[in-house]
This record gives structure tokens, C-alpha cells and sequence, in this order.
């Protein structure tokens, strides 16, 4: 059983813990990276052309006016298929309830029928937000298992819950 895990991250000024801080690795590659060490997985980080701001205020208000246009962003790359995974971990930050739009770029470029998606997004307090039922949208012929929410402040000591996450959605591993 072939595994992909397939991410958006954001370093530089994000929100965490109540403060805005400066962050060299952003929250959910962090726990996409555990979550490798965890599976063996293939990793595939998803990269808009264009970036968001370092800045966080206007980080977010970028992120907003995308989600309120519906914006799919262009991408830096694509795996080459998919073909070959049976299981995708699909991480993101919650980003106003759901994903950032980069990543609903990512979901519609590919057909996921019979593919297992298990969503899983850093936060601050919103946990999975609307993000699972618009996976399941989007991805009509996927299973798409129950994700898992990490605080983002807490992403470092993020492994054991990732552990039990996985355990409890491989049926090799129960």
C-alpha cells in the first residue's frame, strides 16, 4: 500500500500560542515531516507560484480575499500521478474554516476515486474547520477518514496523537 503525504505549510510570522511569532519551518511541515517518520510515506509539499505575504496581518487578509473569491491558485509543480498511492495524508493550516485555497487547487487537478484521504491541519482554536466536508465535495469517489487537528503551538510534541491517528486508520497497523 502505497502512501503520499501531500502538504501546504507557511513559515515566516504566523499566529501561535496568542502571539504572532517568526517561524523557520512552518507548523504543518512539521507534522507532515513526523508524519513521514511515522510511515515511510512519500512527501509532496504544495507550493503556490505566488506566495503569501511574510508579513501575517497581510498574510491573512490575502488568504481571506482568495477564499472569497474562490481563487485557485496556480502551482509550482504537480507529482507526477497518483496512480501508484492507495493513501494520501492531505495537510494544511486552517486557513478561515477550511483549507488555503492552494490546496483545493491541488484536490481538483487529480481524481481521488478509491483513494483514501486522511485530512490533517495545524490550528489555533478552529480544529478541522468545514475542511473534511470540503474535501468529500471535491473528492466525490475517495474514503476520506476523520482528520486530525494539531495546535499549531504544540506541533513539535505533535507525534504520539499522529501515532494513534495512524494506528487507528491503517488497517495494517490495528
Amino acid at each position: 500500500m502505497a502512501e503520499l503525504i501531500a502538504y501546504f505549510s507557511r513559515k515566516y510570522e504566523n499566529y501561535v500560542s496568542g502571539e504572532i511569532r517568526d517561524l523557520e519551518t512552518g507548523n504543518t511541515e512539521i507534522a507532515a515531516k513526523i508524519l513521514q517518520k511515522l510511515t515511510g510515506a512519500d512527501l509532496f509539499r504544495i507550493e503556490p507560484v505566488q506566495e503569501y505575504a511574510r508579513d501575517y496581518n497581510t498574510c491573512i487578509a490575502q488568504a481571506q480575499a482568495d477564499q472569497r473569491r474562490n481563487a485557485r491558485p496556480e502551482l509550482k509543480k504537480y507529482p507526477g500521478n497518483l496512480d501508484g498511492y492507495d493513501r494520501i495524508y492531505l495537510g494544511y493550516p486552517n486557513y478561515w474554516s477550511t483549507m488555503p485555497m492552494a490546496v483545493f487547487t491541488f484536490l481538483e487537478h487529480y481524481d481521488f476515486s478509491g483513494k483514501t484521504i486522511l485530512p490533517f491541519c495545524t490550528h489555533e482554536g478552529s480544529g478541522m474547520g468545514a475542511s473534511e466536508k470540503d474535501i468529500r465535495k471535491i473528492c466525490p469517489g475517495a474514503k476520506v477518514e476523520k482528520g486530525l487537528a494539531i495546535r499549531g503551538g504544540s506541533v513539535k510534541d505533535a507525534e504520539p496523537a499522529l501515532d494513534r491517528w495512524i494506528r487507528e486508520n491503517r488497517p495494517d497497523k490495528k
